[in-house]
């Protein structure tokens, strides 16, 4: 039987992917006393799709606020996976979102809310958070967007 968090998901329709494998030297979570760090998460769907690009070159505020969605469902299947529950979220304690974005984009706040808001979404009042929002030159393979987390166990 599902727990609590996995009925909420699908409630909104979503289905957690099988978690990304590291793409390079490092593990994809690491539990240490009561926190699990989770590995940053790239804006790419389960069906492979990617948001690719800079915001304010191309992408706009909504595009990158989808790939943050993105950057989020994958942070919850790395957490199922450290886990085996997602009830053991105590809260999520930190996320930081990386923006792929052009020199003068400013709205790198506005594109992180898209994994914020999820968060928010579904796991209620465990999922508001401390949060950084970054604006960067590029990140791997293109992407539009990278969230990485700190959850409470």
């Amino acid at each position: 039987m599902a727990g609590e968090i996995e009925q909420r998901l699908s409630q909104l329709g979503v289905t957690l992917p099988v978690p990304a494998a590291p793409a390079a030297n490092y593990v994809p979570f690491v539990i240490t006393g009561n926190q699990l760090f989770v590995s940053g998460q790239i804006s790419v769907s389960p069906d492979g799709t990617e948001y690719k690009g800079k915001l304010g070159a191309g992408l706009g505020v909504e595009d990158g606020q989808a790939a943050a969605k993105l950057c989020a469902i994958s942070l919850l299947a790395q957490a199922k996976a450290a886990l085996g529950d997602l009830d053991r979220i105590v809260r999520v304690v930190k996320l930081v979102g990386f923006v792929n974005s052009a020199p003068d984009f400013t709205d790198q706040p506005k594109v992180v809310n898209g994994a914020s808001d999820f968060m928010v979404e579904v796991l209620a009042d465990k999922g508001r958070h401390a949060r950084s929002a970054v604006g960067v030159a590029a990140l791997p393979f293109g992407v539009a967007v990278e969230v990485e987390a700190i959850f409470e166990i």
